[in-house]
């Protein structure tokens, strides 16, 4: 699957110490997935990270675009344990 980054989704990736593998990994395979209360053409992915403890990876993916273009990524501290 390729995906396309937005200039704040790169921007976090260094910021938060987040590898882009742990993104394609969470978008390929989620734990869970739903789609955005405020935006039906975003999606959110989550994943547990195992090099990180198994914090939960949030990724917000615009799905409509052509490649998917990942919004925003983050650790949800809300989602611990989401496996």
């Amino acid at each position: 699957m390729r995906l396309e980054f937005s200039q704040h989704a790169a921007d976090a990736l260094l910021d938060r110490k987040i590898e882009r593998e742990w993104v394609e990994q969470t978008v390929a395979t989620p734990a869970s997935r739903e789609t955005d209360p405020n935006d039906p053409a975003l999606d959110r992915f989550y994943g547990p990270v195992p090099e990180r403890e198994d914090r939960v990876l949030s990724v917000v993916v615009n799905t409509r675009a052509e490649p998917w273009r990942v919004v925003t990524v983050f650790f949800d501290h809300k989602r611990r344990g989401t496996r």
